[in-house]
């Protein structure tokens, strides 16, 4: 058994989290979003800080229920800016709600998980890295993405964004060849 992916530690939290979610693919549509709105709040942060805080943001923002933060307003931005239990940066709270009007939009047309998984022909992309250093931290194909969800009204989705995101929820399968969850992770690919 080989050794895990190196950015996997040294806290228990990271290596739960890389030994039992990150790349599992991810086919529910709300997660889906819930993910993607996080990955947006780490933007210049580090991902652990954002992971340490996961449990506030569901709280925070009701489950990462877009239907009902669709809906929100300034009263809602104000709060979300004075709970310390979060990221408290507004222009990141305002895209979540843009982007909850956003994932409707997409539910609407067909579903938010569908959209996504069409990218990668509804299957997970299988690499094969030996060594951190040759991840990339974008691909052409996270770059269209990132554009057709900006184009969607969607906000904080850059490319590095995004790549990340498709990395987390296993639409591309970047566990290194020798850590012992690669092999698990690309046998949870459908067909």
């Amino acid at each position: 058994m080989g050794d895990r992916c190196s950015w996997a530690g040294p806290e228990q939290i990271y290596i739960d989290y890389h030994d039992t979610e990150w790349g599992v693919p991810e086919w529910d549509s709300r997660a889906l979003w819930e993910k993607l709105v996080l990955d947006g709040f780490q933007a210049g942060l580090s991902w652990i800080t954002i992971l340490k805080k996961r449990d506030n943001f569901r709280a925070a923002f009701d489950g990462f229920d877009p239907e009902r933060i669709a809906s929100w307003g300034e009263a809602d931005v104000q709060r979300l800016l004075g709970d310390p239990g979060i990221i408290r940066h507004r222009g990141k709270i305002e895209a979540t709600i843009g982007n909850a009007r956003a994932w409707i939009a997409l539910e609407e047309a067909g579903g938010f998980d569908r959209f996504l998984w069409d990218y990668v022909g509804g299957a997970p992309l299988q690499n094969r890295f030996a060594v951190q250093a040759d991840v990339p931290p974008q691909t052409p194909l996270s770059q269209q993405l990132s554009k057709d969800l900006k184009k969607a009204g969607f906000r904080f989705c850059g490319p590095t964004i995004v790549y990340a995101f498709m990395e987390a929820v296993g639409m591309v399968n970047d566990h290194l060849v020798t850590c012992p969850r690669h092999d698990p992770v690309a046998a949870m690919a459908r067909d």
